[in-house]
């Protein structure tokens, strides 16, 4: 980082610089810092500049591979141990099984996001068509839900960014008038707790395309050499970092996250609404470490639950 002077009517204006190379192109950053300065106060505002510039940098950088490192084959091998714990089998699931995985999922998927559809309420709905005198907005998202679930079901795409827009679409389409659409200029994500924190940003709405297109690369690199766990825990917790839409991106990152699974031979997961803090956890591990251990245990301990959940299942002998 370098620190710029600009002379105007006789007055010195500073400015910190930093240039950030993206293969053949040069980003440029730049932050006022004031006129004609102190030399104590020039220090200050410095030290500030470089955080900002540095955050900002962070924001832009390419998405060559999620995880930074390769796994090494010990790590493979010892994952797709882990993926031998999972006590279901995806070819064992009856259509009945799969009848009550959605209804749960559809519930709490949209409980995580504010839905004030109760687990009886949402599986009389899906099941019965009866409506409760609820938010229209929860109730078509329910519906959408449900859909999506189906969806990813049939379909034959693992992960494109026309899956993920048409996944959207699908859940949001009686809700949102924004359904099936990235982010817009200016529309910018910042994720804020219940403490005033900001606990995630978006990546910048100039990105979007850019980073979901290196996301599709990696998985399609991947796809074949990493263990479905693996493959499904980084599109699922990368496409959050990203965050492309408006709104929508947790319900739309937990079916991508299924959608991978199925496509594997893996069942299904069901995120529940009593594990959010430990879900949450598990994202800021994977944002500020690309730690993937927190995921994968909430995963296995997520299948063990929905064994439990799936009365039917009782029957398969594993």
């Amino acid at each position: 980082m370098h620190l710029e002077k600009r002379k105007e009517n006789g007055k010195t204006k500073y400015f910190l610089a930093h240039s950030y190379r993206e293969g053949n192109k040069v980003h440029k950053f730049r932050k006022y810092l004031g006129i004609d300065l102190k030399p104590d106060k020039l220090t200050e505002r410095k030290e500030i500049a470089e955080k900002l510039i540095l955050e900002e940098i962070h924001k832009y950088k390419i998405i060559q591979d999620p995880l930074n490192v390769e796994l090494s084959q010990e790590e493979i091998t010892s994952i797709k141990a882990i993926e031998k714990q999972i006590p279901l089998k995806i070819e064992h699931l009856s259509e009945q099984d799969w009848t009550t995985f959605s209804e749960l999922f559809t519930y709490n998927t949209n409980a995580i996001e504010g839905s004030k559809l109760n687990k009886k309420e949402v599986k009389d709905l899906l099941e019965k068509d009866k409506w409760p005198d609820k938010s229209k907005e929860d109730i078509a998202e329910a519906f959408g839900v449900d859909e999506a679930i189906r969806f990813i079901r049939k379909t034959k795409k693992h992960l494109s960014t026309e899956l993920i827009k048409e996944i959207h679409r699908i859940v949001f389409k009686n809700s949102k008038l924004f359904a099936g659409k990235l982010r817009k200029k200016g529309e910018e994500v910042v994720i804020i707790n219940g403490t005033g924190k900001v606990v995630h940003e978006g990546a910048p709405q100039t990105r979007i395309n850019h980073l979901l297109k290196e996301l599709v690369k990696w998985y399609e690199k991947n796809k074949n050499k990493y263990p479905a766990l693996v493959l499904a825990s980084v599109v699922h917790n990368q496409f959050e970092n990203i965050h492309p839409f408006a709104d929508g991106n947790g319900r739309v990152g937990r079916i991508l996250l299924n959608n991978i699974l199925i496509k594997h031979k893996l069942p299904p997961i069901n995120i529940d609404l009593i594990n959010q803090n430990e879900y949450y956890a598990s994202l800021q591990a994977y944002e500020k470490n690309q730690d993937l251990k927190p995921t994968l245990n909430l995963f296995l301990k997520e299948y063990k639950a929905l064994k439990r959940q799936l009365g039917g299942y009782k029957k398969h002998k594993l």
